[in-house]
């Protein structure tokens, strides 16, 4: 196995990235010296199983939405803060840390989304169709990332972060009603969500995947 790796240079530029980075730091400098980026990335992981497990429960104890809540600010804790934590320590482990962080997103993802189809406030079909989706946009963003070496954290001025905060609200306002109506029908809330949300990152994967394409063409062109 090489030692010359060379890491993918990180692209960040949702819209509230700049106040992240700032509150990220922030809490790097002030973090325990026994506290470290394993423990945070096991963090984030346990807590988006436990916002599933939540979400499950949620079903016939609304109530339960609240610790969801909980559970995704503490995902992002731990999913955010873990490499903030390394570089500022200077602590990196480049290949490590891009597995590591990436793999528990995906049993992240499986977990959250599982847990939300179980709790009927998501039909079972959108959630399946939103998972892959999600995971397909994944795909995309870790392929690009070896073949550019640009890896793109967020994608159209959202990032992770937007989509925890649009998810927390989400969640308060199943407290009141987990329906709306549109054109006329009654549909789940999350259900709404779920296919803009598909439809969203759909068009992102086609679009990016078309551009990579281009770039990879021109970079790589056949005399």
């Amino acid at each position: 196995m090489t030692k010359n790796f060379h890491d993918a240079r990180r692209e960040q530029t949702s819209i509230l990235a700049p106040l992240e980075r700032a509150a990220l730091r922030g809490l790097a400098r002030r973090m325990p010296r026994w506290v470290n980026s394993d423990h945070l990335s096991l963090l984030g992981l346990v807590a988006m199983f436990m916002a599933g497990v939540c979400y499950a429960a949620s079903g016939q104890r609304p109530s339960m939405l609240h610790l969801v809540n909980v559970f995704i600010f503490l995902n992002w804790f731990g999913d955010s803060l873990d490499g903030t934590l390394a570089r500022y320590r200077d602590r990196q482990r480049p290949r490590y840390g891009f597995y590591v962080d990436h793999i528990i997103d995906t049993f992240g993802a499986l977990f959250f989304i599982f847990g939300l189809a179980l709790s009927g406030f998501m039909s079972e079909r959108v959630a399946a169709a939103l998972l892959v989706v999600f995971l397909m946009l994944a795909i995309n963003s870790y392929l690009a990332a070896y073949a550019l070496g640009i890896f793109k954290i967020s994608q159209w001025k959202l990032g992770p972060t937007e989509m925890r905060l649009v998810l927390i609200i989400g969640n308060l306002y199943l407290l009141h009603s987990s329906h709306t109506h549109l054109f006329g029908r009654r549909f789940l809330l999350f259900d709404v969500g779920g296919v803009v949300s598909i439809i969203a990152m759909a068009t992102m994967l086609v679009f990016s995947s078309i551009k990579n394409t281009h770039a990879l063409y021109h970079l790589e062109r056949l005399p």
